[in-house]
């Protein structure tokens, strides 16, 4: 809706008292008026099927501190080093895939720029991506900028989310995407790059940048980088794309907007039933955007967790539906105004106690990791946004 009149008014609105609220709409009663009745602007709407402008090439210092120096002063990094996106680097990322360099493959906002096939190559290289990852990037793209995923939400609000990157299948195996120990942490180079390609990506092409397009609070350090594949040999009851109506043998990503992983830990029961009390007993927790709003929460079991639980009779179906009636916060211990919020989002599911999510089936479960005895959980950005698979070409 390109011709919207648009009015803004100061930070904050949430979290108002009656007489503060009373007089920041007083302020915008005439403003509003005024936007109601001014004819509209000529149309911003581009159509995204059109072919991208070229990138151009320019020539700079080859020493890498003034490389790096040139990016900071351009807001063309994420705050780490970048590699020079050389034009030898980038024809050999472009020879990985036999696509026009200048299709578009999605608009990213708040920027509403063209991710073009040449523009994601560039930030791929930026990002020290090997050539054999970008048909994933360009299919991890093309995730995020689907309607349901809310990418427009995600680069704005305030809350810490991020896109992370699932990977399944036998490309992960192919790629060297980690799936055991430390897969949410540093020393991967797939992980790693391909995590900090999408970020580039949301920021130069996007317009995500902290304090403009991107409004978060506090920010996470899952912003840099978040990248994984499932430990699908460790999975007791068949991967993510699977469940998804993907076949075994094809490749895909999927895309979630959630929090850095919330660690779990349970060294101490030794059944199914007990490890599941704990971690319903951690997502269950008062705060979350899935507990204001519901939407599609995330479990990563670690594959001893996985394989307890799944020893003892558990299905994939049966977590879920375990998670969605244990972890829960009773409303009692919440102020007046948030039990209020709540009332009616639960009155269907449970009178008394908030719930993170609408139905046991919202719920994704994975397996990641390596040896021990931690899962995590992934807060996400609640109803506002939905996982997202695509289908990476072979």
């Amino acid at each position: 809706m390109a011709e919207l009149p648009v009015v803004l008014t100061e930070h904050p609105i949430g979290g108002l008292r009656p007489p503060a609220v009373t007089t920041k709409a007083a302020g915008l009663v005439d403003v509003v008026a005024a936007a109601l009745v001014t004819p509209p602007g000529p149309s911003a709407v581009r159509d995204a099927t059109t072919s991208g402008q070229p990138s151009r090439l320019t020539e700079v210092h080859a020493d890498p501190l003034s490389l790096f120096e040139w990016f900071c002063e351009r807001g063309w990094t994420d705050g780490l080093p970048v590699l020079a996106p050389t034009e030898v680097a980038v024809e050999s990322m472009l020879a990985a895939v036999k696509r026009d360099r200048r299709e578009v493959v999605a608009v990213l906002p708040p920027r509403q720029g063209e991710a073009t096939i040449e523009r994601i190559a560039i930030n791929a290289a930026m990002a020290g991506c090997r050539p054999e990852y970008l048909p994933l990037l360009i299919s991890a793209i093309e995730a995020v900028a689907d309607p349901a995923f809310n990418l427009d939400g995600v680069q704005a609000t305030t809350h810490p989310v991020a896109p992370l990157i699932i990977v399944n299948g036998p490309v992960a195996v192919e790629l060297g995407i980690a799936s055991g120990y430390n897969c949410f942490g540093p020393g991967h180079r797939a992980n790693a790059t391909i995590g900090r390609a999408m970020r580039l990506l949301l920021m130069n092409v996007g317009g995500g940048l902290p304090g403009t397009g991107d409004r978060a609070t506090q920010g996470s350090p899952s912003k840099y980088s978040y990248c994984i594949a499932e430990n699908e040999a460790a999975n007791p009851w068949g991967p993510l794309h699977v469940e998804r109506g993907y076949h075994p043998e094809q490749s895909t990503v999927t895309v979630i907007g959630c929090e850095g992983p919330h660690n779990i830990q349970e060294h101490v029961s030794n059944t199914g039933e007990g490890i599941l009390q704990t971690i319903a007993g951690a997502m269950g927790q008062a705060g979350s955007n899935n507990i204001l709003r519901h939407g599609w929460p995330l479990l990563a079991l670690g594959p001893e967790h996985a394989a307890t639980i799944a020893e003892d009779g558990y299905r994939k179906e049966d977590v879920k539906a375990y998670v969605f009636e244990q972890a829960r916060y009773p409303h009692a211990r919440l102020s007046p105004e948030y039990r209020a919020e709540l009332a009616a989002l639960n009155a269907g599911i449970c009178p008394d106690h908030a719930c993170i999510m609408a139905q046991p089936e919202d719920l994704t479960v994975i397996v990641a990791g390596g040896p021990g005895k931690h899962s995590s959980w992934q807060p996400t950005f609640g109803s506002y946004t939905r996982p997202v698979t695509r289908l990476i070409p072979s």
